[in-house]
């Protein structure tokens, strides 16, 4: 839910709380106030008729001038009566308010009766619920409607800062969010969300300018150095030959760790219209060091998708070289079209003791390799995997691993190509 639905619903609570409270008590002022009003007619009736038999005898009653004097019940004393007294014309017993009053005349005690409609007060009454019942429900609605406008036109600018942020990466840092003119708090946010992406664009500026520095340092050395040891003295070759191999290995580990830098600093990558069923097969065909493995394909011709050949063929290479070192004897590599979805799927399979439901997801951190993968994998870093999710996440694809023995499968999911706008 919401802050704008729960800021309504939350205005719109508070005032009908305030208006069920605020008519309550106007109903009970109002029918007081008119039940005090008939009271006082009452009273003004009974003085009047009071006054008119002490001046005329017992020539007036109970129901007015000219009527006849009623007495009142034996244990009846003056004040108000419930209900009509005996003598009045039949009305219901909340329809009068009646006073009764003694009075001494020259003929002895009467008794005479004022009495008041509560027609007024209860016609009123009624009047008011006429208003209230289909007011407060209006009256609630325009409060909930002037509520739902205010809020959504005061987190308009929110919004907006919320959907540049969303759209703003790695290649477009230089872009700000819109800033408010006004000096509040949705202000204070926007210039506070400029200065953060001013700082984060320095600092990927420092990241990259690092990692070509860093590029540059390692690979120099490392090159003179498999140089020298490419030419040594023919009775230190076989000593040199296991230093090229450990700077070998070093040099594919700082390319990764170079590589998995990019990646992790959002540099943008030039994609253009690429066939990724021949780098499959280019790839799947590559020479390995293991020579007892076979790799089967299982291709779709002339799949393309939108991303770019390096990466591409480094993903299909890092999947392809995992397999071909845990395999048993063979690799089966499948390149297949989603004709419902549009979505091309890359399966690298391997007969080899597969991947426990508990490190599925594991395997894909860095520098990460399973037990009984140590024993046997001296070929690889740990980051094969990792820099193939990388990679496959910044071609907006997913990859993960397809659960189910025999073996290992990884598969690669590339979303359906966009049509090139004429």
């Amino acid at each position: 839910m919401g802050v704008r639905l729960r800021t309504t619903l939350a205005a719109t609570a508070v005032v009908a709380a305030a208006l069920a409270l605020a008519s309550f008590a106007l109903f009970a002022a109002l029918h007081a106030s008119l039940t005090d009003s008939a009271r006082t007619l009452a009273a003004q009736d009974a003085q009047h008729k009071a006054v008119v038999a002490l001046q005329g005898g017992a020539g007036i009653g109970a129901g007015g001038p000219g009527g006849k004097a009623t007495a009142p019940p034996p244990d009846q004393g003056p004040g108000a009566l419930a209900g009509p007294p005996p003598g009045l014309p039949g009305k219901g017993a909340g329809d009068l308010v009646v006073i009764s009053r003694r009075v001494d005349t020259q003929s002895g005690t009467v008794t005479v009766v004022g009495t008041a409609s509560l027609a007024p007060a209860r016609a009123a009454m009624r009047t008011l619920t006429a208003l209230l019942v289909p007011g407060i429900p209006a009256l609630l609605a325009l409060v909930a409607l002037l509520t739902w406008l205010a809020v959504g036109r005061a987190l308009r600018p929110v919004s907006e800062i919320r959907a540049k942020v969303a759209d703003i990466t790695a290649r477009d840092l230089h872009e700000r969010v819109p800033e408010p003119a006004s000096r509040d708090e949705v202000g204070a946010l926007a210039r506070t969300v400029n200065a953060t992406l001013d700082r984060l664009q320095t600092a990927v500026a420092a990241h990259r300018q690092f990692v070509a520095d860093a590029a540059h340092e390692l690979r120099s050395p490392m090159a003179v150095l498999r140089t020298r040891l490419e030419l040594a003295h023919p009775a230190e070759r076989r000593l040199a030959a296991g230093a090229l191999d450990d700077v070998a290995r070093l040099q594919a580990l700082t390319s990764d760790l170079l590589l998995l830098a990019r990646l992790d600093a959002r540099e943008p990558i030039r994609t253009r219209e690429t066939d990724l069923a021949q780098i499959v097969a280019e790839e799947a065909a590559r020479a390995r060091p293991r020579t007892d493995v076979r790799v089967a394909l299982r291709l779709t011709p002339d799949l393309l998708v939108d991303g770019s050949p390096d990466h591409l063929r480094r993903l299909v290479a890092n999947l392809v070289d995992n397999a071909v070192r845990h395999a048993a004897g063979s690799v089966t590599v499948a390149l297949t079209l989603d004709a419902g979805s549009g979505q091309v799927r890359l399966g690298v399979s391997d007969d080899g003791p597969g991947i426990p439901p508990e490190h599925q997801h594991a395997v894909f951190d860095r520098f990460t390799r399973l037990d009984h993968a140590r024993t046997r994998d001296t070929g690889g870093s740990g980051l094969g995997l990792s820099i193939a999710r990388d990679i496959a996440l910044a071609h907006r694809a997913t990859l993960r691993v397809v659960p189910g023995p025999p073996g290992a499968r990884l598969e690669a999911v590339f979303p359906p190509r966009v049509p090139a706008r004429c």
